[in-house]
């Protein structure tokens, strides 16, 4: 979430949308204060820029993989993990098209979900952070796309990150991801450069049926000015072998906008399971 301001001059890394839609995801919810509150003051509740959520699998499975389990495979060793070029070759690339949503690199010195952004306590860090540095697990191999509707202020944003593990990484950033989402059920704090902000609640949804194993999650976000507003946060991360993919979605505003558009996740699969290195 960003405020008007967010967008051009703040966020976690200190900077907003450019004029193509693009934008850099570090400060979410700190900087979501002014629009807001103007928002919530006129009333305001626009339909967000997609529709529709995920492919989903009940809630139940969710955390659970495709065959049955968290441990997909029968123990099977993970392939080796992507290259930085195979897992760009798998991604979006920039201009790329998903339903309304058009694809886009996020700006030079950006940490989507960077270290700099922790949790308390320490075992909700995975639902605020998977990057380099941020839990035990470090990738070998990252990229990362930004998704917004050009030219509409108030779209839905998603952030989607092809993540490449080593010697079983994936799989346990999935299992930090469920430990996290029972552990953190009642609420974190997520501790920025700038402020703090409270999650008051990380709930359980449908996750995408789709690669080895998936988990989603629906956050709850108390406003960091105005304690009566409340802000929404949807994350889905899909493990396929050693590869994660992971997609997080926000809007400005106070809506909740039902989840991950489903476009954005059905064509990054698909791109993905395309690709030459995952199709062997």
């Amino acid at each position: 979430m960003r405020s008007a301001q967010g967008r051009s001059a703040q966020g976690r890394s200190g900077q907003g949308r450019s004029g193509q839609g693009r934008h850099l995801r570090g400060g979410r919810l700190a900087v979501a204060l002014t629009t807001l509150a103007l928002a919530a003051a006129c009333g305001a509740d626009p339909e967000p820029g997609g529709d529709g959520k995920a492919p989903e699998r009940p809630p139940a499975s969710a955390g659970t993989s495709a065959g049955g389990g968290p441990s997909a495979g029968g123990g099977a060793k993970d392939p080796e993990p992507l290259s930085e070029a195979r897992l760009t070759a798998a991604a979006f690339a920039e201009g790329e098209k998903a339903g309304p949503y058009t694809a886009g690199s996020l700006l030079v010195g950006d940490a989507p979900l960077s270290d700099a952004y922790t949790a308390d306590p320490a075992v909700c860090q995975p639902l605020v952070s998977l990057a380099a540095g941020a839990t035990p697990h470090d990738p070998v191999a990252e990229v990362n796309r930004d998704l917004s509707v050009a030219g509409e202020l108030r779209s839905v944003d998603v952030t989607v990150q092809l993540r490449s593990y080593a010697d079983g990484g994936a799989r346990a950033v999935l299992a930090a991801l469920r430990k996290a989402g029972t552990a953190c059920a009642g609420g974190f704090t997520e501790e920025r450069a700038i402020a703090k902000a409270r999650y008051l609640k990380a709930e359980p949804v449908e996750a995408p049926a789709i690669g080895d194993e998936a988990v989603a999650f629906r956050f709850t976000i108390q406003d960091v000015k105005d304690k009566d507003l409340r802000l929404y946060e949807y994350l889905t991360v899909v493990r396929s072998g050693s590869t994660t993919l992971s997609f997080r979605a926000d809007i400005l505003d106070t809506k909740d906008f039902g989840g991950v558009p489903r476009e954005v996740v059905t064509a990054q699969w698909e791109k993905f399971r395309a690709a030459p290195a995952n199709s062997a």
